[in-house]
């Protein structure tokens, strides 16, 4: 009889008091079924991440880890952001697992996928993305922001899985490999590809969500975005650096312009064009500036090198 893998099903958390019940429900059930037919170990377990919420998660994830054998629990001591959440994690369940999934814990992702990502694993695959088949449950902001979010990344050069978030399978040595980037912005959309590990991709439909609110508004969906950019990309610099030159060029011909207008006396007095032209000037310079500050502010947070998250509690 094979070895049967030890699973890990790491689930970040953050003021879900809401869904939690129903997430733990459908999540310690499914884990069970897999145990039953010979698919993982029984060793295998839900580990729930609480990114410092300020509602009763930690208290409910408690409540579980204690009463069912097939629950563990870390807390984290205050809202450290989804990334380092996952994270914590990740690296917190690779001395226990021999494969790790994560997911968020609003279950949209379809959990029954699980077990085609097992398989690719066992066929030899280190690193498994769940890939969405559309976005029909997205409104049609979300839906066209992100799709032309994955294309931006794609034209700035940047590795990422289309229509991929977070739900993914992870041997024990790719988080040990993804333990080893150090940078404080996270990405991981970004950084797993780098690993180089041999990789799959299982399709789903997305779920609606059921209970709860989003933990993903506008603001840091867009603050995710400038993340993910500016840390795998410099073509945003170079962009301006263009920019500069195309600007130059222009000026070279309205300068031409000028004198034209200077020795045909044809030039008209008047302070239109000059205004509309500083405003124009001084508005790329601001952008200009902002990207490069963008950039020092990354440079920035990482040569304090401080640590990603602090474990306050861990259930195991």
């Amino acid at each position: 009889m094979e070895n049967l893998p030890i699973l890990y099903i790491v689930v970040p958390c953050y003021n879900e008091q809401e869904m939690l019940p129903i997430s733990n429900e459908q999540l310690t059930k499914f884990l069970k079924d897999l145990v039953d037919e010979t698919i993982i170990a029984p060793d295998s377990r839900v580990m729930y991440v609480d990114d410092g919420s300020q509602d009763k998660t930690w208290e409910l994830i408690s409540e579980y880890a204690y009463r069912e054998t097939s629950v563990t629990g870390v807390k984290l001591a205050g809202n450290s952001g989804h990334q380092n959440a996952l994270l914590a994690g990740l690296t917190t369940a690779k001395d226990y697992a021999d494969i790790m999934v994560s997911i968020d814990a609003d279950l949209q992702d379809d959990i029954s996928v699980i077990r085609e990502m097992i398989e690719k694993y066992k066929s030899g695959c280190d690193i498994v993305y769940g890939v969405r088949n559309k976005r029909t449950t997205d409104t049609w902001f979300k839906r066209t922001t992100a799709l032309g979010f994955y294309k931006l990344m794609h034209t700035l050069g940047v590795k990422s899985v289309y229509n991929h978030a977070d739900y993914r399978l992870m041997s024990r040595r790719a988080v040990e490999q993804l333990c080893r980037f150090r940078e404080r912005n996270l990405f991981l959309r970004g950084i797993v590809p780098l690993i180089g590990y041999k990789t799959a991709n299982v399709y789903y439909d997305r779920k609606e969500r059921v209970a709860g609110e989003s933990k993903y508004p506008l603001g840091k969906m867009l603050n995710f975005a400038v993340d993910g950019i500016t840390s795998f990309s410099v073509k945003p610099v170079r962009m301006i650096l263009f920019s500069g030159i195309l600007f130059l060029l222009i000026s070279l011909l309205i300068l031409i312009y000028v004198l034209y207008s200077l020795f045909t006396d044809k030039a008209v007095p008047g302070w239109s064009s000059l205004i509309l032209s500083v405003w124009f000037v001084g508005g790329c310079i601001l952008v200009a500036i902002g990207v490069i500050g963008e950039y020092i502010g990354k440079i920035y947070i990482e040569t304090k090198d401080r640590p990603r998250y602090n474990i306050e509690e861990t259930i195991v």
